[in-house]
């Protein structure tokens, strides 16, 4: 063994593998090194000699993951102490946590005290340059928020430790700002460059997740092609990776205090919300039929998989939808939706459109008329018999502008005035519970990719800052009667409905001769 504050030979540096490494360490610190342990330092090493520059390691919460990776930052500066490893967390504290393991190591392991330099300014709180035989102008770790400035550095290995974290995979806004900054590492890690993921996931649309959300416009998950390693704490024969930690007894009572979604998704690893959800997406029944409208005994008939249409309802939730807003997240958006239903009280979610208007036509028509022309579009690609229209607001004057626009395409359809009085929360739950409870809600292929499920897997009462304006506008649908004419449209139409419009009965007997 060599003296305490001698550094290893290149050669001898080089034979010494990540679990003889720890093993020596642990024996020093009086711990055990279980199974699942072993399990991530074998892939660890393994995928360092491979040259694997793309990895992702998901363990589940209280697993001692960052101690681990920790410690494989000690043995790699071991064998190349002219490595620069970057340490980026969703906090600054978080990040210089791993950095003080790191040192804390460095200075006690038997293999590694030659690496702490005698100048005091290299080893700070959060970075610290070893000794090392070439002048480089980044340390050899350092510790870095999300928030903090990384332009300018230079990394050969990039740690992103917990960078997921309730605070930033809770709301859209914070999930799109997280992806942004993690997408800056391209400029600051080298061409032959690692980066590592360690974490669990926090939300559904989780960085961490294997399949892209198509209804947030994902064509790819974020970390599509990394290698991967998951370790759940249950295994595939359900039993506990950690048993003399975690036996069965103890993972039910954290099930139990956790709650299902919680321990799914910090336990279990998988991407949901860590917190309970009102609208559960997974109840819709999902389908990809279109309508098909046809002529049988005289009369237009509406169906849908074969499935004859008995009503319809549409409702328009209407704010000026403008580009800018939308893309930034805040405001209210201008949304319209249909929805059918059948003889068994099946429900239809057909349609959602969330509108915008094009500024650069401004000058030749006004936003109200620009999203009242695509309403009218709306209405008539889907035989649509009516609407109602908030009116609350902005939609004072839209129903006026809307029958003019359906007048120009020429579809004689009713616009209903709708006042909301009930508050927003109470309405939605209302309009949502029963149905989706029941299995009686289905929603077309189009909608189940639109920012409809986003909101519905991230709506809480009482959370007003998640978004709701598709769920306000299929909430309106859901509670409203099904358009009943009482006088004929402006313009000819045929009606589809069962019983609409005038029927003639012929009579071949004389009731005075019986």
């Amino acid at each position: 063994m060599p003296p305490d504050n001698a550094i290893l030979p290149d050669t001898l540096a080089q034979d010494i593998r990540l679990v003889d490494f720890v093993l020596l360490w642990n024996q020093r610190q009086n711990l055990s090194c279980p199974v699942l342990h072993l399990s991530i330092l074998d892939w660890l090493e393994q995928s360092w000699h491979a040259g694997d520059s793309e990895l992702l390691l998901l363990v589940f919460r209280d697993a001692g993951k960052s101690t681990l990776v920790g410690l494989f930052c000690a043995w790699l500066l071991l064998r190349q102490p002219h490595l620069r490893i970057l340490v980026l967390a969703a906090e600054q504290a978080l990040a210089r946590k791993l950095v003080r393991n790191v040192k804390r190591i460095i200075e006690r392991h038997p293999l590694t005290a030659g690496l702490k330099p005698k100048r005091r300014e290299q080893w700070a709180a959060d970075l610290f340059t070893v000794n090392r035989n070439i002048e480089l102008r980044d340390p050899s770790m350092l510790a870095r928020g999300l928030g903090g400035n990384i332009t300018g550095s230079r990394a050969d290995v990039v740690i992103c430790d917990d960078v997921e974290v309730p605070a930033n995979a809770g709301s859209a806004a914070g999930r799109e700002e997280l992806r942004q900054r993690l997408l800056e590492i391209d400029y600051v890690l080298v061409p032959t460059g690692m980066q590592l993921y360690i974490g669990t996931p926090h939300s559904y649309y989780s960085i961490y997740a294997t399949q892209p959300r198509q209804e947030v416009g994902e064509q790819a998950a974020f970390l599509d092609g990394f290698k991967r390693l998951e370790l759940p704490i249950l295994d595939e024969q359900g039993q506990s990776r950690w048993p003399e930690r975690f036996p069965l007894a103890r993972i039910e009572r954290i099930r139990r205090r956790s709650g299902p979604a919680k321990f799914a998704s910090q336990m279990l690893l998988q991407p949901t919300s860590s917190q309970e959800g009102r609208l559960d997406p997974g109840l819709l029944r999902s389908y990809g039929d279109e309508l098909d409208i046809r002529e049988a005994g005289g009369r237009l008939v509406l169906s849908l998989a074969g499935r004859r249409l008995v009503s319809a309802s549409a409702f328009w939730d209407p704010a000026y939808g403008t580009p800018r807003v939308k893309q930034a997240g805040n405001g209210d958006g201008s949304v319209v939706a249909a929805l059918f239903s059948d003889a068994e009280s099946r429900f239809y979610l057909h349609r959602i459109a969330y509108l915008t208007h094009n500024p650069a036509r401004l000058a030749e028509q006004d936003a109200a008329s620009q999203l009242c022309d695509q309403v009218a579009v709306f209405l008539r690609d889907l035989h649509l018999p009516g609407i109602r229209v908030e009116t609350n607001g902005l939609g004072k004057f839209l129903p006026g502008l809307l029958r003019h626009a359906l007048a120009r395409i020429g579809h004689g359809a009713a616009v209903v005035e709708q006042v909301s009085r009930q508050a927003k929360q109470a309405r939605i739950l209302a309009a949502f519970d029963a149905p989706l409870a029941a299995g009686m809600l289905h929603a077309h292929d189009t909608v189940l990719a639109s920012p409809l499920i986003t909101e519905m897997r991230e709506w809480r009462p009482g959370n007003g800052s998640a978004r709701d304006d598709g769920l306000d506008a299929v909430a309106g649908c859901l509670l409203a009667e099904p358009v009943r004419l009482t006088q004929a449209p402006p313009t000819a139409r045929r009606d589809w409905r069962p019983g609409a419009g005038q029927s003639k009965a012929r009579a071949d007997f004389d009731p005075f001769k019986a």
